[in-house]
């Protein structure tokens, strides 16, 4: 995802940053236990972001929650669960995700989440493909999207593509079942699903 990806760098602890991240992961908890079956998830309007496309891990949004936490942050009201597939068909949930407005600044990121805890990303530098050209997201040739090798809006114009400076806003992930305190906060691609993002960069995504 070279060129499209931004983060937050992990600042100095301050008194109570400790705490208040574990009073976040206490209430993702609680956020998270009615939705173990992801039938439920989706009958309180929760939707598969891509269900078609294979990944990693998969986001179930409710988009009237990511509407609300530009304004207010509540952990107990995530923007998206995260689900692996499991072997008969089905998801299993292993985490959750927050986010906030695309143009919120460190100190209001920190105010939620102690960025010296949590590592908050944005997506960024995307060109959308132009009519005809979807095949261009995908593959170690990729041109477009979050995988593509066009990062500038010169490049992408030049390409005849449609440039986004930001897609989505600011997200977190978070996955409290975890034991390992490095893997709570986790934002790398790893052997379990971590924050597989980098999958959206498919056709058809909103972007805001």
């Amino acid at each position: 995802m070279a060129g499209h990806m931004y983060m937050t760098d992990l600042k100095t602890p301050k008194p109570g940053d400790q705490q208040k991240a574990e009073a976040i992961v206490a209430a993702a908890k609680t956020a998270m236990e009615p939705y173990q079956d992801y039938q439920k998830a989706l009958a309180d309007g929760y939707q598969i972001f891509l269900p078609n496309l294979p990944q990693p891990q998969y986001h179930f949004t409710k988009a009237l929650n990511g509407l609300e936490a530009r304004s207010h942050f509540d952990p107990l009201k995530p923007t998206s669960l995260l689900y692996k597939k499991t072997p008969d068909g089905g998801y299993k949930l292993v985490g959750a995700m927050y986010t906030d407005r695309v143009d919120a600044t460190e100190d209001e990121l920190n105010d939620r989440i102690p960025l010296s805890i949590a590592r908050w990303h944005q997506h960024v530098n995307f060109c959308k493909a132009p009519m005809g050209q979807k095949a261009a997201y995908f593959g170690p040739d990729a041109k477009f999207g979050l995988l593509g090798s066009i990062n500038t809006k010169e490049a992408c114009e030049a390409a005849g593509g449609t440039f986004y400076p930001h897609i989505f806003g600011w997200m977190v992930h978070v996955y409290p079942y975890e034991a390992d305190a490095k893997k709570i906060w986790a934002t790398d691609d790893d052997d379990q699903g971590h924050d597989n993002m980098d999958h959206s960069s498919m056709p058809g995504m909103k972007m805001n």
